[in-house]
């Protein structure tokens, strides 16, 4: 049976059966995961940074990320887990001299060989086009590949000689586990860092409130801190005892012009081979002691003339 105009419709016009998987072209996502910058879907420039899953990024589109974080933007999920600059590591690249870039197809009438890469490891020499593994250090930034750390063992790194653990490896556009695995660690270190900051916070509060030791003089007693009243009784007291006892010395110490040396023993005058004169002229002498009946009175003044 046909249809107007006496076509005859095929088997697969009729019937609709299972769409085809779109299969993805190996070659087209290894040049879009190695040589464009995964947030802005630009050309690698450097300085180029990476981040703790091992994703790519041009710096500058990791600060006006940061700097301008809109919803609007449907790239903003494959760096979300970016907070801040300190989550990303620029990168230090070795050249391929091999490499021509653009300028050995100026008019277009040549083959672009994609397997060729602009960035090599200095190890061993591989091009980081994606058909090997690499990675880098997040201590350092260097990256290698995969082989030449397996080949060479070392805990330092190969380029700049920093000492680095193996939390610190980070594989650059890995796979699904790797991803996954790295993610384990990157939530594992952030909660470390968290927990640091609680800990350091109360020991800074402690130390803010307790006293400045170190400013009183060193060997002086712990003043007690009593009520504002009796302290005040206290000093009084205190002055109006010391005040007779200064007195009663400075009377007795100003009696002749020579200065006692340094650790002489104080000695009276009246025990003194001084004469009778001389020793009248103070205080201590049988003279100056007069009756209340010899001494002056505010009323009646009576000169000493005896």
């Amino acid at each position: 049976m046909g249809c107007d105009g006496g076509t005859i419709p095929k088997r697969h016009e009729l019937v609709k059966g299972p769409k085809k998987v779109e299969k993805v072209d190996k070659d087209a996502e290894l040049v879009a995961q190695w040589n464009y910058c995964t947030l802005s879907q630009e050309i690698l420039r450097r300085p180029i940074v990476a981040c703790e899953l091992g994703r790519l990024y041009n710096k500058d589109a990791v600060i006006e990320f940061l700097l301008d974080k809109s919803a609007e933007k449907a790239l903003g999920k494959a760096a979300s887990h970016i907070k801040s600059i300190k989550n990303v590591t620029e990168l230090k690249l070795s050249d391929n001299p091999a490499w021509e870039g653009d300028k050995g197809n100026t008019k277009g009438d040549k083959h672009d060989d994609l397997q060729r890469a602009r960035f090599i490891c200095p190890v061993v020499g591989l091009e980081m086009n994606g058909r090997h593994r690499f990675c880098f250090l997040r201590c350092c930034g260097c990256v290698f590949s995969e082989r030449a750390l397996k080949e060479i063992k070392a805990e330092v790194c190969h380029t700049c000689g920093v000492a680095f653990q193996q939390d610190d490896v980070i594989v650059l556009n890995g796979t699904k586990e790797d991803v996954e695995m790295l993610k384990k660690r990157m939530e594992e270190r952030r909660l470390k860092v968290k927990l640091e900051k609680k800990t350091k916070k109360p020991k800074a509060a402690e130390s803010v409130s307790k006293p400045n030791v170190s400013e009183e003089s060193p060997g002086s007693s712990k003043v007690k801190i009593g009520k504002p009243e009796e302290t005040g009784l206290d000093s009084r007291e205190k002055k109006t005892n010391s005040a007779p006892k200064s007195a009663a010395t400075n009377g007795s110490s100003s009696g002749k012009a020579e200065k006692p040396l340094s650790g002489a023993t104080k000695r009276s005058i009246v025990n003194s081979e001084e004469s009778e004169a001389y020793k009248s002229l103070f205080t201590t002498h049988s003279s100056a002691k007069r009756s209340k009946e010899e001494s002056a009175h505010w009323v009646t003044h009576t000169s000493y003339c005896f």
